[in-house]
């Protein structure tokens, strides 16, 4: 697409999104009340630091893909992004909420995985000239998976997904990388395969915080699908966990403590394992999976819409281990 119809498109996108922003005043300072902006919060967390958390309802036309929770750390050279948001609509609802914090322009935006929310909105970023990192494996997943993402976004969103392209990272790493910025550093890691292949984390030590992208759900029953592998999620979150966290920044849910992602997150995958290792050893098979007791989550949001499904995934995994 040519650049001045993009700048057009994100100018009339940002103006739309701007008179809906318009009434919104972000309060000074740090607050533990979150503002709202249009579809997203703003949840300050630490110095420089901000949540813009979504709903945990389905995508759609309102929320533009950006179901899900992302993260702004500003710096002195601009700020840097955590997901860039799951449509060229949506990222310019990032944006727009993002100027109720700053005006300072994003630098850099860093796709922690594979769900569309988490790279679908790429190509905004990049139309402005900010770059956007990568694990090796997410780009891998993102082009696996990036045609069936887009026709399913088609059917959810219509209309609002005008304008949006597939677009890859411009840096990649496999295992690590450090980003420096401003005089902040941020370490992202790729411990191995968690809810997508290429899900990564990012530590900011300065502020004792950790962007966990879909390695952490709380509040709502995460997902466990075919591009999932239960045992390594496990594994991955004990890696992000081996930092302790003050402030921690999930994928889906409000800032939290590494307290309550053990709860709602860890604790949930490792009793999957557990149920359905003991329904393997009895010689059941994958119609029994929904039959699990899970009934410890069932306070979590989307509990009867995945939980079984969750199960039967599961099984499908440890089938064959």
């Amino acid at each position: 697409m040519p650049e001045t119809t993009r700048n057009d498109q994100r100018s009339a996108a940002k103006g739309a999104l701007g008179a809906v922003f318009g009434a919104i005043a972000l309060v000074s300072g740090l607050s533990a009340t979150p503002v709202a902006a249009g579809a997203l919060e703003i949840q300050p967390v630490a110095p420089d630091v901000w949540a813009l958390v979504g709903p945990m309802d389905q995508r759609d036309a309102e929320n533009l893909g950006n179901n899900a929770t992302f993260g702004v750390v500003e710096t002195t050279q601009g700020v840097v992004l955590i997901d860039p948001g799951g449509s060229w609509a949506g990222a310019a609802m990032i944006d727009a909420t993002i100027d109720q914090i700053t005006d300072a322009p994003v630098a850099y935006v860093i796709d922690s995985g594979g769900q569309d929310h988490r790279w679908i909105g790429n190509g905004y970023w990049q139309a402005q000239g900010a770059k956007v990192i990568a694990s090796e494996a997410a780009v891998r997943d993102h082009k696996d998976r990036g045609s069936m993402q887009m026709t399913a976004l088609a059917a959810f969103l219509g209309d609002a997904l005008a304008g949006t392209e597939p677009s890859y990272a411009d840096i990649t790493f496999a295992d690590s990388y450090t980003l420096e910025l401003g005089g902040l550093s941020l370490e992202i890691t790729h411990a191995g395969q968690a809810h997508t292949p290429g899900d990564s984390f990012i530590w900011l030590p300065a502020r004792g915080t950790m962007f966990t992208g879909d390695i952490v759900y709380v509040d709502r029953v995460l997902g466990v699908g075919p591009q999932s592998n239960v045992r390594s999620w496990i594994a991955v979150f004990e890696a992000m966990a081996a930092h302790e966290p003050v402030h921690l920044v999930p994928g889906h849910g409000m800032v939290t403590t590494l307290e309550q992602a053990r709860g709602d997150t860890y604790a949930y995958l490792v009793n999957l394992r557990h149920r359905i290792g003991a329904l393997l050893e009895a010689g059941g098979d994958i119609l029994q999976a929904p039959e699990i007791d899970q009934s410890a989550f069932a306070h979590l949001a989307q509990f009867d819409a995945l939980a079984g499904r969750n199960a039967q995934a599961t099984y499908e995994q440890m089938e064959w281990e």
